[in-house]
């Protein structure tokens, strides 16, 4: 059953990780996972200090410079009850020049979020636009607060 906007809104807002993809002008999509935040209609994703990295210029900026578009997905799976599966993709467009506000409400966000990121460890907060989304569930009543969700 296809999700509406506000169920897979809902959903977007309450799950904790997923996966960035992003567009790379030779290889194709490179997806990696990652932790997010949503503030309206806005998803910050950090580039943290916490987790080891080669370099702190990454190739999924690389690829957003050259494609500012980008796709996050989120999903709940569980093999031995199909009728839980449900997914969540958002369509974004990367804002170079995010707003100091967009940067630090995504920070806040992250901080208060994440127990590991309480200290903002960040190299920089990559702030998106969400400019679609879609998604799909086996079952209609909603994981978030049980409530039905009404096909789109």
């Amino acid at each position: 059953m296809r999700l509406d906007a506000v169920a897979a809104l809902r959903r977007l807002e309450a799950h904790d990780h997923g996966v960035l993809g992003t567009s790379h002008p030779e290889r194709g999509v490179d997806a990696v996972p990652c932790v997010y935040v949503v503030v309206d209609d806005i998803v910050g994703v950090p580039i943290d200090r916490v987790k080891p990295k080669a370099s702190a210029g990454l190739q999924r900026e690389r690829n957003l410079s050259a494609d500012p578009r980008a796709t996050l997905l989120i999903e709940h799976w569980d093999a031995q009850d199909w009728t839980s599966l449900w997914w969540v993709r958002a369509g974004l467009r990367w804002l170079a020049d995010p707003t100091p506000d967009e940067v630090e409400r995504s920070a806040d966000r992250l901080a208060a979020k994440y127990p590991p990121y309480r200290d903002r460890p960040f190299h920089r907060v990559l702030v998106f636009e969400l400019v679609e989304l879609t998604g799909w569930t086996a079952e209609p009543k909603d994981p978030v607060d049980g409530l039905i969700v009404v096909p789109a």
